[in-house]
This record gives structure tokens, C-alpha cells and sequence, in this order.
């Protein structure tokens, strides 16, 4: 159980956004008040409140910069996308809630003897879904978009898009320290200050020394982050003045070597095949991959249903790096066949939430299966409806670079942009394996599709605005 720091946490970070936002520019502000929660405010610990969503790690942040910038500043929020699709895809993951909950109002009943209707024997039971918690799940559905939308507004600008490398970069760097505290000691930094442990013990051991967690909800997250400061660093070290260049490349070799440590095969694997793009290669090259990326995260659902990933070699590959890699990947395989099957009964809008998507014991209620990818979670929880919403509104921001970069080349280009985009298609691809989807992978969606569509408008009006020249530099009034 969270002890009372972990609350006292919870409460007090609406008080830290708003220091940061009387203290920091807009745009920096914004960026650290909801990556410095996700990294340092406690996991699982939550403020369950009667009709509306759980207040925890990622809505607190979220909702206290909303209101800030809302009723804090003199910024006009201009929330609603330009582009017609992100639009769509915004209103129908927002709305995907309502055929969720509308089709899901029977319980489902555990019963210690079968066949025995009318007379039943339960055991346990997990509740139907009905109106009343139709506005706690559409108003968690707005407060996940939050990042996405006012990075779209805020970040979208050479400044901006540099700024939001920057930071992953420096949090990249800030977290290294009791990262390798961990990675020395084991992982014990939120069972000392938060006074529990948040996963499994036995899943941080990993040949013969410890994974690092610190305070996020594991350490494949934490490993899937420092590659994203690594790959931040790099691209900043690429556009770094060239009597400078040097010293942001030991930035760069000593993530490299802290994501080594971290013992993540995928995220090494993701390092490796990104990081030389990333530094040498030009910015159609990084988006064009960026774009299989997303494609292939999108269908990735229909493949499957189709029998057109190959699973088997897929295993053989992993047999052939880490027997214990090869079995914790064919385990989560066997589970996405279970839970395929489980969501192929309501395919449409899913199972709605209460874990009513898992499979269970018949007579116990017991969890028999652990849902593992973020695609398999959404696909089961609302159906082929929110799927490709979520992911499509993941994917968007990519299909809109590469859009104008088939007609116009990569002249306008910022030159951050590409490695953001890289960025987000591995952050989705590695979402078909982990439910590694995080406020961060929304800030950096919100701010391509920014960029996107801002160079949608110059191509319709010749007018491209001043690169670095927007409301972010501008005096603000907090309060």
C-alpha cells in the first residue's frame, strides 16, 4: 500500500506546475510539469473518486496544466485539430466510451457449479458497466488526449519540437543517477520513499545483477526512456555547433551506456538500428522508416488474425540471442492468442474496463492470462473502434510528415522533426509488446501533428510562420 508521501505527492504536484509555469517559458513549463510527474510521482497510488476517473500520476499533471494554462495565462487555448482526420480521430477515441459502455451492461458471474440454472452458485461476479460510468470513462478518455492536444498548440515549432528533445534528453540524464543506484543496489528507491513495490522483484533480476525501475510502473518503461534520451541526445548533438558537438556526444556514448545497463534486449536493439539514422543519415531516410514504423503498428492486429506474423521464426530468432528472452516472448504470444480469442467475441467496441477483456477461472474468477502489449489492451478493452482510433491518432502526426515530404522534399522541414517521428514509431512499435503508451508518447504525437499541419497551411496560403518566432517566446500571466 502507498504510505502517505505517496498521496501527499499526488496532491502537492498541481502546486509544482504552477511554480513551474510562474517561473519557466510556456513551453518548457508545459513539458516538464507532465514528464517530471511521470518520472517522479508515485505509480499505482490513485485518488478513486465516485464518477470520475482514477486521479493518479498521469491525470493529476494533466489536468493541473489544462487549468493553468486555461485560467492562469493570456494563451488562447486553440485545442481542436485543423486537420479533419485528426479531428474525427480524436472525437471517435473520446466518444469509442459510449458503444463501450452501452454493450456491456450484463455482469459477468462466477459460479462454483455449472449447469445448475436456474439456481446458480456464485462466487464472484464483475459488475456490468451502465450510464453512470459512461462520464468517468469519457472524462478519461479527454484527460489522456491533454498532452496530445496542447503539445499540438504549444510545441509545434522549431522551439518548441527542440525544446521537447531537450528535455527528454536532460530527464534522460537526471534519471540515470538513481537508475544506476538501482542497477548497484537493486531497485529500492519507491519502497523507500513510497513504501511499497510496484511489480514484480523477480522480473528487476536479470543476469546475475538488477533492471532498474526508480518510480515507473517497470523497467522495460524505464529502459524505453533512456533510448528515447539517447536518440534525443544524438539529434541534438548532430545540429550542435561543431566546436560543441563533442561534448553533447558524451552525452551521448554515457546514455548509451546507462540503456546497456538498464538490460532491455529491445530497447538495445531499438538503439542500435536508430541511433547511427538518427546521426548520420537525412531526414526523408528517418521519416520514410518512421512511417513502416506506424504502418506496421496499425495493422499489426489484422496480421495477426490473419496468421501472417510469423511467430515461429520470430521465437527461433530469440532462441538463437537468450533462451530466457525466446520464453518470456513465446509466453506473451500464447497470451495475445487468448486474448485475441477473448476479443474476437466483441470485436466491434470491446469488453469495457474491470478487466472484463482478461481471461478468468470459470468457478474462481481467478486472472489466467496477462495482457502485455498496449495494442492487445485497448483491442480488448474497446474493440477494433477505439483501436484504430488511439493508434491512428498515433500514427497520423508521421503520415503527415511523410505527406509533405512526397510532395514538397524536406526543405521546410524542421530539422527536429524527423528524429521526433522516429521517436514515436518505435515508442509504437514497442506498444505491440509492452503498454508502453505514456504522457510522453502524446507530447511527442501532439507536437509532429502540430508541425504537420501547420506546413499544411503553408502549402495552401505560401505562408510558413517565422521559425522559432511564436506565442512560446512571449511574456505570460500566471495568476
Amino acid at each position: 500500500m502507498p504510505n502517505p508521501v505517496a498521496y501527499l505527492m499526488l496532491l502537492i504536484w498541481p502546486f509544482i506546475c504552477l511554480g513551474l509555469f510562474r517561473n519557466l517559458p510556456l513551453q518548457r513549463a508545459l513539458i516538464w510539469s507532465i514528464m517530471g510527474g511521470y518520472l517522479f510521482l508515485p505509480p499505482l497510488a490513485e485518488f478513486n473518486l465516485p464518477l470520475v476517473p482514477a486521479f493518479d500520476k498521469v491525470s493529476i499533471p494533466n489536468l493541473s496544466v489544462l487549468l493553468i494554462i486555461w485560467l492562469g495565462t493570456n494563451e488562447r487555448l486553440q485545442l481542436w485539430p485543423s486537420s479533419r482526420i485528426a479531428a474525427l480521430l480524436v472525437v471517435g477515441l473520446v466518444l469509442s466510451a459510449i458503444p463501450t459502455v452501452l454493450t456491456n451492461s450484463d455482469p459477468i458471474l462466477f459460479q462454483s457449479l455449472h449447469g445448475m440454472e436456474p439456481i446458480l452458485f456464485p462466487v464472484d461476479v464483475l459488475p456490468g458497466q451502465s450510464i453512470r460510468d459512461l462520464g468517468s470513462v469519457l472524462i478519461g478518455q479527454i484527460l489522456t488526449l491533454v498532452p496530445f492536444l496542447l503539445a499540438r498548440q504549444f510545441l509545434a515549432d522549431e522551439k518548441g519540437l527542440r525544446e521537447l528533445l531537450f528535455a527528454f534528453m536532460l530527464g534522460g540524464l537526471v534519471y540515470s543517477l538513481p537508475a544506476l543506484f538501482e542497477i548497484r543496489f537493486s531497485p529500492q528507491l519507491n519502497t523507500w520513499i513510497y513504501g511499497f513495490f510496484q511489480h514484480s522483484f523477480e522480473q528487476m533480476m536479470r543476469d546475475g545483477g538488477f533492471r532498474p525501475i526508480v518510480f515507473l510502473p517497470h523497467a522495460l518503461w524505464l529502459a524505453l526512456f533512456m533510448c528515447i534520451a539517447l536518440l534525443s541526445a544524438a539529434a541534438l548533438a548532430r545540429q550542435a555547433p561543431i566546436l560543441d558537438r563533442w561534448k553533447m556526444l558524451l552525452w551521448v556514448g554515457y546514455l548509451a551506456v546507462v540503456l546497456y545497463l538498464c538490460k532491455s534486449l529491445a530497447s538495445q536493439a531499438y538503439a542500435l538500428l536508430l541511433l547511427p539514422m538518427v546521426l548520420l543519415t537525412p531526414a526523408r531516410w528517418q521519416i520514410r522508416l518512421a512511417l513502416v514504423f506506424a504502418t506496421v503498428a496499425v495493422i499489426y492486429p489484422v496480421l495477426r488474425n490473419a496468421g501472417l506474423v510469423p511467430l515461429d521464426a520470430i521465437l527461433a530468432q530469440a532462441e538463437a540471442i537468450s533462451a530466457d528472452r525466446a520464453q518470456s516472448l513465446g509466453y506473451r504470444f500464447d497470451n495475445e492468442e487468448q486474448l485475441l480469442a477473448r476479443a474476437a467475441e466483441k470485436p466491434w467496441f470491446g469488453w469495457g474496463g474491470w478487466g472484463r477483456n482478461l481471461i478468468r477461472d470459470a468457478t474462481s474468477g481467478n486472472i489466467l492470462s496477462v495482457p502485455d502489449g498496449r495494442w492487445i489492451i485497448v483491442f480488448g478493452t474497446f474493440g477494433w473502434f477505439g483501436y484504430l482510433c488511439e493508434m491512428g491518432l498515433l500514427a497520423l502526426p508521421i503520415a503527415l510528415i511523410g505527406v509533405h515530404l512526397w510532395r514538397q522534399g524536406d526543405a521546410e522541414l524542421s530539422p527536429w522533426v524527423a528524429p521526433m517521428t522516429l521517436i514515436l514509431g518505435i515508442t509504437m512499435m514497442d506498444m505491440l509488446l509492452n503498454a508502453t503508451l505514456t504522457p510522453l508518447t502524446w507530447l511527442s504525437a501532439g507536437a509532429i501533428l502540430g508541425h504537420g499541419e501547420r506546413l499544411a497551411t503553408a502549402r495552401r496560403t505560401g505562408y510558413l510562420h517565422p521559425k522559432g518566432a511564436e506565442m512560446s517566446t512571449r511574456r505570460r500571466t500566471v495568476f
